[in-house]
């Protein structure tokens, strides 16, 4: 069985209590175990999977929650470090429709103090996903990917983006975009959200749009000629599965995975071929954790269960949907994703 090494930050989500009261002196917050990275893990290992999580978990009160949360999904902390900063903090906004915004506090916190030694080697049965705050806040994403460039196994990167965190297009595409060569050297697989791209979309440099059209004509032709038409018209801002698409070319990526909201999931192969499926249909309570589940679902039916491309994105919808069903990021197990593609079937 492959073994999953899911490497990436932990924190606290606090989302504001259905039970709180009018008292402008006091308020009543639900702390939540949190984090994409985690939230991917905790899914991974609720799905059956050989997980461990590459973390650095605080010795506070809120890491010692965290640390109980990944060992009930049945994932490993054999490669989690223990730190004696602070656990970081996300309090979360909801709009009307269940979406959810966050605020970080997370100075000096645990997540993001990384050392060579905290890094374990992998081979190339593992598979190594790795996503969000750790890949691009300082100092710790410099050491994450400094070892990323010499990992053998197989590798999945999940963009994740947190625009409250880094404001300017331009800054936060200057961060990811080493992210995509890395990834791209193992031909390995990227996932992002549709309103992630929209957001790197916006570089002035453009780089997310127009360096793929100086850097990959030749790419851009091959996948025309391979009958990718539809990657090659849909190249503007406005369409992420088509800008994916190009990352895919440009930085030789085996894979990229666009996730659709309600619209489900897309994937996009080298050569421009695009394979979608369509969500399935929830009473959302929140969207906390969706992305994250999603794609634990995706590597699950992808690299463990060998589904193929469509087969897994349908898995990592299913995920997804139930996953936003339930306050906070509480995954669902391989039989309840099964009976819900069985409902569809």
């Amino acid at each position: 069985m492959t073994r999953f090494v899911v490497c990436g930050e932990t924190l606290i989500d606090l989302v504001q209590s259905d039970a709180a009261t009018s008292d402008s002196h006091s308020s009543t917050w639900l702390a939540l175990s949190a984090g994409g990275p985690m939230n991917s893990a905790v899914a991974l290992g609720k799905l059956g999977c050989d997980t461990h999580f590459l973390g650095r978990i605080s010795r506070d009160a809120f890491g010692r929650q965290l640390r109980q949360h990944i060992l009930e999904a049945n994932v490993t902390l054999d490669l989690a470090t223990e730190s004696s900063q602070a656990t970081s903090i996300a309090v979360v906004s909801l709009d009307e429709h269940g979406v959810a915004s966050y605020t970080f506090h997370f100075n000096e916190t645990a997540n993001f103090g990384w050392q060579v030694d905290d890094l374990p080697v992998l081979n190339s049965d593992d598979w190594l996903h790795i996503a969000s705050l750790s890949c691009v806040v300082s100092p710790g994403a410099e050491v994450l990917l400094d070892w990323m460039r010499d990992v053998k196994a197989g590798v999945s990167y999940d963009i994740n983006v947190r625009p409250t965190v880094i404001t300017d297009p331009d800054a936060y595409w200057s961060k990811v975009q080493p992210w995509l060569r890395a990834v791209g050297r193992r031909q390995g697989i990227v996932k992002a959200s549709d309103e992630d791209i929209k957001f790197l979309a916006k570089a002035a440099s453009s780089d997310a749009a127009e360096s793929a059209a100086a850097e990959s004509g030749a790419a851009e032709s091959a996948a025309a000629e391979s009958g990718a038409a539809e990657s090659g018209a849909a190249e503007s801002e406005g369409d992420p599965v088509g800008l994916a698409g190009r990352w895919v070319e440009q930085y030789g990526l085996g894979l990229g995975v666009i996730t659709l909201g309600p619209g489900g999931g897309a994937a996009v192969e080298p050569g421009g071929n695009i394979t979608r499926v369509p969500g399935f249909p929830t009473k959302v309570v929140d969207t906390v954790g969706a992305g994250d589940t999603f794609m634990a679902g995706f590597l699950d039916g992808y690299v463990k269960l060998q589904l193929g491309i469509e087969g897994s994105l349908e898995r990592g919808a299913a995920a997804a949907s139930i996953v936003c069903s339930r306050r906070g990021a509480q995954p669902p197990t391989s039989a309840e994703v099964d009976d819900l593609i069985a409902e569809r079937a």
